[in-house]
């Protein structure tokens, strides 16, 4: 067993630890509930964009808009793939970064012709080790997730898409379904699927309202989509931040009730501990006693 100075010294260790994860929880608290009302305060007008966009192919199904060409007529060897895969700068976030590895490592594996735009100091670092080819890492956007930053990803993967250097856009990110619960998510940016706006069929009689395009219905929606991208990114960008978080919290939740067993542990053995040297050193005096008393007579 060790001594009561190695256990103290442990026990001060422990309590230091104990110290970190607690604040650790309540940071991540805190920007958890910030980032989710970041994200409502900008729900409505993206909403807003879809619900445009559902109308004008309402009208015009047969619309031919390059935001929605067919590519399952392109040989999968000759086409070319971009993945955004959001990861976070910092660990002690448990499976978060993980999953999203795992996942987006799984589709690069089975793309001939795959460009890979990462976001996030981890997933950087994961790539590189594995010699994986990172055609643009966008620094310094995953904690702190804004318009602005989903704006300069969007547009980077819009320009090589408009210039058919993209034949299909993927993002893989983290979902937060509940408080405790959150799941990796891989969907289809680019090119849009008329069949994800479809409105239900409307009861027969109901007047439908008559819209005019100017110039054209093409251009009203080849000014739309690319906003409608953006909100895209910026949701995914702000619910991966949002899994972040939830992630840690429950990390350090855990780390934190590890910390307040192990030093109960401890505490036991340092009682045990205090109680062996107290036995000891009594008896050593009575010991000593004994012998004094053997030496008088």
């Amino acid at each position: 067993m060790a001594n009561a100075k190695e256990i103290q010294d442990r026990m001060k260790s422990v309590q230091d630890t104990l110290k970190i994860t607690n604040a650790m929880y309540m940071i991540s608290s805190s920007k958890l509930k910030k980032s989710k009302k970041a994200l409502e305060a900008t729900e409505p007008y993206f909403y807003t964009l879809q619900s445009t966009m559902s109308r004008i192919l309402r009208h015009l199904p047969d619309i031919d808009d390059m935001y929605f060409k067919d590519t399952s007529k392109i040989k999968k060897e000759e086409k070319t793939i971009g993945y955004i895969v959001v990861t976070s700068d910092k660990g002690l976030a448990g499976a978060y970064n993980h999953n999203v590895l795992k996942q987006a490592e799984q589709h690069l594996n089975n793309c001939p012709n795959p460009k890979l735009f990462v976001l996030g100091e981890l997933g950087r670092h994961y790539f590189e080790q594995r010699g994986i080819n990172i055609d643009q890492q966008f620094h310094y956007t995953v904690q702190n997730p804004t318009l602005n930053r989903a704006r300069n990803i969007s547009e980077t993967v819009l320009d090589l898409y408009l210039e058919n250097e993209l034949d299909e856009v993927y993002i893989v990110y983290t979902k937060m379904l509940n408080a405790i619960q959150t799941e990796t998510e891989f969907l289809q940016l680019l090119p849009l699927k008329k069949a994800d706006f479809a409105i239900p069929n409307l009861p027969s009689g109901l007047p439908v309202e008559n819209m005019q395009f100017r110039p054209s219905a093409e251009v009203v929606m080849d000014q739309i989509v690319p906003d409608y991208v953006v909100g895209f990114v910026y949701g995914a960008l702000v619910e991966s931040y949002s899994s972040e978080q939830n992630s840690r919290m429950m990390a350090m939740e855990a780390a934190t009730k590890s910390a307040k067993d192990m030093l109960h542990e401890l505490g036991i053995l340092y009682n045990r501990a205090r109680q062996t040297a107290i036995t000891q050193e009594i008896t050593e005096v009575i010991a000593g006693a004994k012998s004094q008393k053997k030496k008088k007579h």
